[in-house]
């Protein structure tokens, strides 16, 4: 697994700078500010040009019962999955520089997609678009395959029983996905609060935060300046690059 370079101006795409170009000429170019809900509908295609998107969903279908779904007060016990009461937001992810993403619509479920940080830059095309340049267009049906296979690593760690499992796969496969090197391995470039991390491994903020503090007892994760989470590079299932 390679980590993402983060960078304000990232090139993962050949033709990327006639993509950038096109779309201020067009006005197809935006940026938000950090946790602005970015305006987005089904069948378009949407560019992270700088920053990083969050995605979050929402369902109405446990709203009567979701509150009796959560009993994550042991952590051993866990259970996997979302458990959604009402309209409460449950983090799916991050869309970083340089990636696409779209957003499905399908009732009961909504999909909605936030700036994660200041001066976050998106792109959105229709797919027709993409006839001008049949290169870039296979290389973000690749970068639809790859998120999808991270989709599965997710599922897969997101089954595991026991919550302290969940927590710690979940946030070691931001970080490859995501991170980058300081001196003491790697670390997530964006802050995340317990409460998302516990929406997003079927947990809750107290738990989350009573099992951040184990990860850290035992030197499984630490915190990096400004309350970022990192990993040692000794927990990394990867090999990086040259």
């Amino acid at each position: 697994m390679l980590l993402s370079t983060h960078s304000d101006n990232p090139r993962p795409f050949l033709t990327w700078q006639r993509i950038t170009d096109w779309a201020q000429d067009h006005y197809r170019s935006r940026s938000f500010n950090k946790d602005e809900r970015i305006p987005t509908r089904a069948g378009l295609l949407y560019l992270v040009e700088r920053g990083a998107v969050r995605l979050v969903g929402t369902s109405q279908l446990l709203s009567d019962a979701g509150a009796d779904l959560e009993a994550d007060g042991d952590d051993e016990r866990g259970g996997g999955g979302l458990s959604l009461a009402g309209n409460e937001e449950a983090f799916l992810g991050f869309v970083g520089a340089g990636q696409p993403f779209e957003i499905v619509a399908q009732s009961p479920f909504s999909l909605q997609s936030f700036a994660h940080a200041d001066n976050t830059t998106v792109i959105w095309l229709y797919w027709s678009d993409l006839d001008n340049w049949p290169h870039f267009r296979r290389e973000v049906l690749d970068a639809f395959r790859y998120q999808h296979q991270r989709k599965l690593l997710w599922l897969s760690t997101l089954g595991q029983r026991r919550t302290i499992d969940r927590l710690l796969g979940f946030i070691t496969l931001l970080i490859e996905e995501f991170g980058e090197p300081c001196e003491s391995g790697y670390y997530l470039p964006w802050t995340l609060t317990h409460a998302q991390i516990g929406s997003a491994i079927g947990s809750t903020r107290v738990t989350v935060t009573r099992l951040m503090g184990k990860l850290r007892q035992h030197n499984l994760i630490h915190i990096y300046k400004d309350g970022l989470i990192a990993i040692p590079a000794s927990q990394m299932s990867f090999r990086q690059e040259a």
